[in-house]
């Protein structure tokens, strides 16, 4: 036997020829199998050499490979839901692809196994590839120079998910080897749900659930054997088979052969398969947003909340506070109503109808007609700002009873008043009516919206004061009072029909702040909890007996909001004290009749308020009870003015009062309570004072609501010599007396002072001489 150092030597030796021959020689491939090289080396340098291009090869092929468990890991995009109050959807959000996952559990038998007979009938048998498919795919290769698919479900998933629609032979390895991978990771049930939760189904529809509603209106689980073998014909060539294309003959036949191969493979019968194909499709036409303006609202909040990718691709599961059938019942309002008023030319018309114990929104109509881009029917009104006209005024008027500097007795004196502030021009406001209406007191001037008597209390209150009030109101949009003037009581300041429906909910939940909130609930593609109002879970009975606007309904349970984020803005005795008033038909019927679209049918509970500004260019209602408010508004989107003959009445109100009516049609009065601060009295109607024990005939005794400790002293039947001109029988004025002194004369009458200490003649039989008020740098009036 050879020693080891003989054996070394050798190698040596043999070694050194070979790179000495190497050395003198040009090498060449075919210098390998040289009779002049040992053997060992040529099968050394063939085999390194084959390790380095598998190497290289399998870099090429599954450098970046996707990891099969991302299937799992990182689901596919899935649609946002946005679902009303009751469960019912509103509108899907997504980017390119609308998506909602089902289980696999929740189908009939019959809906999957349409799609094993279509896509893949021996899918539970093979390990992720079909043998004769790759076969027929190999010879397409590589005899045709044709790249072709010989896909099973499991590898249409790997490359639906994990890689491309790419047709090159790599593509094809690396779905091959993706494909064994997955048979080994997930069981069949899973892959053949994870199938139908990603195959293009056409159009944006992806998945079985978003292609059932998309086709049918329905939910996956719900669909019928001939529903679900068309279905299931449609992902091997969507654009081709679809039966909303131009040749939806295709899709029939596709459909039977669906149904054909599912009766050889035995899963239905005959009759089955012939009942299928006897079964007229009814296919649902092409759904738009059922709500468009509240959609894209609340599409808007989410998006600043978790971002656009979240939003578009995260499944969220949105239950938001609107009701779908009453939205579809304003938004048809708002449409035939503001039709009938193109002759006045009004083109546009919105509502807002809200729950004020909680805030939500439970119909947004932002415009006529939200796809008219001629009028600019995607601009949501309901969010845009507008003048409010003399909407505004029950928020002044409650500042000064807040602020016990009026009383709904208290006198104002509705005659020509001028209201000068240093620097500013002299402000001289008209009322609606162009006329004047003497010594008025609170209530019928709010209740009849007159103009003079809500300037009067704004300087009571002060210009500053309200402007730095109003947030508490919920109203945003007025911000420095130097850009401001008395006329903002009358509507000079612009607000968004939200804020102001705010602010009037203040009213209604007897002076307590409850922001308006378009969401309930908050949900994740887990079903996890992201955000929530507070709920209380409720039983079916007590879901029944509770009012209709209040329920709400998420997955199978029923609950009702409960304890809502509130801000005491007012007291209840301020906020009844609005409400009564505004409910008063006796206390508007000089200015809207004692039977207008102010009133609604067997529910005089109800507050209202109209507003329209001067230069008709927006028309106002907002009314309420403690359970509902509704806001409406017609005018145009490009602010041109409407027909001088539009107004609160004509335009607004009858919208206001169908959808009011509607809305409470079926539920009880629900009256706002008196609180223990307010108290009723009996006042003259000429002075507001209280009635005496032994009144005169003059004073006219009527009841009223006051806060507890702002009861007016008693009326002591006021008379004096005053200056009358004799031209009109009525109050001269200074100039009258200093310039005309023989066109004045003295006369004893009743006389009256209001709130600014104006001297009225109760008994005159003239007309009113102009009075001015000056103003400090507040605002505020200041008294002679």
């Amino acid at each position: 036997m050879a020693s080891k150092q003989h054996i070394k030597t050798v190698r040596e030796r043999n070694l050194a020829r070979a790179v000495k021959t190497l050395k003198h020689s040009k090498f060449t491939f075919r210098s390998l199998f040289s009779s002049r090289i040992p053997f060992k080396y040529k099968f050394f340098t063939a085999s390194f050499g084959l390790l380095i291009l598998i190497i290289g090869m399998s870099i090429y092929l599954f450098w970046g490979l996707p990891n099969p468990l991302n299937l799992t890991r990182h689901p596919s995009p899935a649609s946002t839901k946005l679902l009303d109050r009751h469960g019912s959807l509103i509108y899907e959000i997504f980017a390119d692809q609308r998506r909602t996952p089902i289980k696999l559990g929740t189908l009939p038998d019959y809906v999957w196994q349409t799609t094993i007979a279509a896509e893949d009938r021996d899918f539970y048998k093979h390990s992720g590839f079909s043998p004769r498919g790759i076969g027929r795919a190999f010879i397409s290769t590589f005899i045709r120079r044709k790249v072709q698919g010989g896909s099973t479900i499991t590898q249409q998933l790997v490359k639906k998910a994990l890689l491309s629609d790419e047709r090159t032979l790599k593509r094809k390895i690396r779905e091959f080897t993706l494909s064994v991978a997955v048979e080994m990771l997930y069981s069949k049930d899973q892959i053949l749900e994870m199938y139908l939760n990603q195959v293009p189904y056409g159009g944006t529809a992806y998945g079985l659930e978003s292609a059932a509603r998309t086709y049918f209106g329905i939910s996956g689980s719900e669909l019928s054997l001939a529903q679900a073998s068309l279905l299931a014909g449609l992902p091997a060539a969507p654009t081709y088979y679809s039966p909303f294309g131009a040749y939806p003959e295709r899709a029939v036949d596709r459909q039977k052969y669906v149904l054909s191969q599912m009766r050889d493979i035995g899963y239905i019968d005959s009759g089955q398969y012939d009942s299928a194909l006897k079964e007229t499709l009814a296919y649902t036409p092409s759904s738009t947003m059922l709500a468009p303006h509240f959609a894209l609202y609340v599409k808007d909040l989410l998006v600043d909340k978790y971002g656009l990718e979240k939003v578009e691709q995260g499944g969220l599961v949105v239950t938001t506070s609107l009701d779908l059938d009453l939205q579809q019942y304003a938004q048809e309002v708002v449409a035939s109503e503001t039709a009938k008023l193109v002759r006045e030319n009004v083109r546009n018309g919105a509502a807002l109808t809200i729950h004020p114990p909680s805030g939500g929104i439970l119909a947004m109509v932002g415009s006529r007609d939200y796809f008219d881009t001629g009028n600019d029917g995607n601009v949501n009104v309901v969010l845009a700002r507008r003048q409010p006209g003399s909407a505004i005024k029950p928020v002044n008027y409650a500042l000064g009873l807040e602020r016990r500097l009026i009383t709904p007795a208290t006198l104002l004196a509705d005659k020509p008043t001028c209201f000068s502030q240093v620097g500013q021009k002299p402000y001289c406001p008209d009322n609606y009516d162009n006329s004047f209406h003497g010594a008025t007191q609170v209530r019928f001037a709010l209740g009849n919206s007159y103009n003079i008597p809500a300037v009067k209390t704004l300087v009571i209150n002060g210009l500053t004061d309200f402007i730095n009030a109003a947030p508490a109101f919920g109203l945003k949009t007025f911000k420095d009072p130097d850009q401001y003037g008395p006329s903002i009581t009358l509507g000079g300041g612009e607000v968004t029909m939200l804020d102001l429906a705010t602010a009037y909910s203040v009213f209604a939940n007897a002076g307590k702040r409850v922001d308006t909130q378009p969401l309930i609930s908050v949900r994740d593609q887990s079903g996890n909890t992201l955000e929530s109002i507070p709920l209380k879970e409720i039983s079916q009975e007590e879901y029944e007996k509770a009012g209709k606007f209040a329920r709400i309904t998420i997955g199978s349970k029923k609950y009702l909001p409960e304890n809502p984020p509130n801000t005491r803005v007012v007291s209840a005795g301020t906020a009844f004290l609005i409400s009564h008033i505004l409910y008063d038909n006796g206390a508007r019927s000089t200015t809207f009749g004692s039977v207008s679209q102010l009133n609604i049918k067997n529910h005089p509970e109800v507050s209202v308020k109209t507003g329209t500004t001067n230069d008709k260019r927006d028309n106002w209602t907002i009314g309420y009870n403690p359970d509902i408010l509704v806001s409406v508004w017609v005018g145009n989107n490009d602010n041109s003015p409407m027909s001088r003959v539009a107004s609160g009445v004509t335009g607004a109100s009858p919208i206001w009062n169908k959808i009011m009516t509607h809305t409470l049609d079926g539920n009880p009065q629900s009256w706002p309570t008196q609180p223990a601060e307010v108290v009723g009295i009996s006042v003259c109607s000429t002075s507001g004072l209280r009635v005496p024990e032994n009144p005169d005939a003059a004073c006219s005794p009527r009841f009223e609501y006051v806060l507890s400790g702002t009861q007016p002293p008693y009326d002591s039947g006021n008379r004096r010599d005053i200056h009358i001109y004799k031209p009109t029988q009525g109050l001269a004025t200074a100039k009258q007396i200093s310039e005309e002194p023989d066109q004045v004369e003295m006369q004893n009458h009743a006389v009256v002072f209001d709130a600014l200490g104006t001297m009225l003649c109760v008994d005159c039989a003239g007309s009113f001489g102009q009075d001015t008020i000056r103003l400090d740098g507040t605002g505020k009036a200041i008294k002679n």
